[in-house]
């Protein structure tokens, strides 16, 4: 007959090879990275940061790959300012290429596509905040009245840029740029505003820069390739 002893370490042997197996579960496996979750068939990753030597900028800490979709969001912006995703278009990243900006007329809307990115090819991208001259948009200086029919309306907003730049350069074009052309050039030069504060929310990334805009970013790409 078997001792109490023999027993209870009998016992004990099985609830922890139980444990053990609980542990490989579904339900408690891991299967996403940090800052991640699965959603409608997508991987959804707010794994972004700054580097502290470029307290600017915000890049994905992962490469951004083909049919990569990124969501950027901007929850407020100031009137002068300008949200720019930019990648590097040279091997040592000397020049950068125009993808998309925000300004603060792009804030809010039912429209989700204009805040969604499609990937097409791996590449380094970043994303930073520039302030340029704020413009009144009435005219570009042609005709003497606000209402006057030969006035040239150009908007309150500097809506066209330079593709190709130096990083962290934005370089507006057209009419409204050359009419304030003297005050471009100083803002032209500046650095590009800092980086506040930055968390995650899930799978969400937000940052906040100084200021008080603040944009929410976020990585999807689909969780099985067809």
């Amino acid at each position: 007959m078997k001792s109490a002893r023999t027993l209870w370490l009998g016992s004990l042997a099985l609830a922890s090879l139980v444990a053990s197996a609980q542990t490989t579960l579904p339900a408690v496996k891991v299967t996403a990275p940090a800052y991640s979750s699965q959603h409608g068939g997508y991987l959804i990753s707010g794994d972004f940061k700054v580097d502290p030597r470029m307290p600017s900028v915000v890049f994905p800490a992962q490469a951004l790959v083909k049919d990569d979709i990124l969501s950027i969001e901007p929850i407020h912006l100031q009137d002068n300012e300008y949200l720019v995703l930019q990648e590097c278009a040279s091997a040592d990243c000397h020049e950068a290429s125009l993808v998309r900006f925000w300004k603060s007329d792009d804030v809010g809307g039912n429209d989700a596509r204009h805040n969604r990115v499609w990937i097409t090819h791996e590449n380094k991208y970043f994303i930073w905040l520039k302030r340029l001259p704020e413009v009144s948009g009435v005219s570009c200086g042609q005709g003497w009245l606000k209402f006057d029919a030969s006035t040239t309306k150009c908007g309150g907003h500097f809506t066209s840029f330079q593709q190709i730049s130096p990083p962290l350069m934005l370089i507006p074009e057209g009419d409204l740029a050359a009419f304030h052309q003297d005050a471009l050039q100083k803002a032209i030069q500046a650095d590009p505003v800092h980086v506040a504060q930055q968390t995650h929310e899930g799978s969400t990334y937000v940052v906040t820069y100084e200021g008080g805009s603040t944009v929410r970013i976020r990585r999807m790409h689909a969780a099985h390739d067809n």
